[in-house]
């Protein structure tokens, strides 16, 4: 399987060949703060000044194959009231022991080409029936599973904030793409890069509020 590398560091497998045999999948995800609150820094002179919380945000970030080595985020970008990542689940790295697990998912907010996570509360993958499922059916569970590694993410942030008695709250949904294939990486990929330096014209830009 060939690789794509950015900036000679990060290796991401080819999504079109993790799409193509149902044995992963590659996503792009966008996660934002309750109301777009600036919780996680500022850009000031075209650069991200991080705020404690999204120092420790960006900490978990690059912690999360520590805890999950199914899942990978090679690119992502924290800006003051979003995040942008690239995740990919590799189910070769999901153990037989992990292949059953409850599982309680919160929702996610699919674009139109998406397919949409609908497990249902405690619902349970049997490893014993993997070989029977079909593509499609393969491919909801590892989106499920996506849905494990930023849920556990998100109460992460959420437990820290609490613990350090910092206003925090995340907006309930997270957007979630499927990527197909190679030029969806690279573009995708591309606005990650440069979304710190685009930040007035993004979608979620909001101005700067002083308190």
């Amino acid at each position: 399987m060939s690789d794509i590398k950015f900036k000679d560091k990060y290796r991401i497998p080819s999504a079109r060949a993790t799409w193509h045999d149902y044995d992963g999948g590659s996503y792009f995800i966008t996660i934002c703060t309750k109301c777009r609150e600036h919780d996680f820094g500022e850009i000031e002179d075209g650069a991200m000044q991080l705020s404690d919380i999204g120092t420790h945000t960006q900490k978990c970030i690059e912690g999360i194959n520590r805890h999950n080595p199914y899942a990978e985020i090679p690119l992502y970008t924290i800006m003051p009231n979003h995040l942008h990542l690239i995740v990919v689940i590799d189910s070769d790295k999901i153990t037989h022991d992990k292949r059953t697990v409850d599982v309680i998912t919160e929702p996610v907010e699919t674009f139109p080409e998406t397919s949409q996570d609908k497990m249902t509360s405690k619902e349970t993958f049997q490893e014993t029936s993997l070989q029977k499922k079909t593509p499609i059916e393969r491919a909801i569970e590892m989106q499920s599973w996506l849905s494990v590694v930023i849920r556990q993410f998100k109460q992460s942030i959420t437990r820290y904030a609490h613990e350090n008695n910092i206003e925090f709250a995340w907006q309930p949904r997270f957007h979630d793409h499927i990527i197909r294939n190679n030029d969806e990486l690279y573009g995708i990929s591309n606005y990650i890069e440069n979304n710190v330096a685009n930040w007035k014209q993004d979608e979620f830009y909001t101005p700067r509020r002083f308190s």
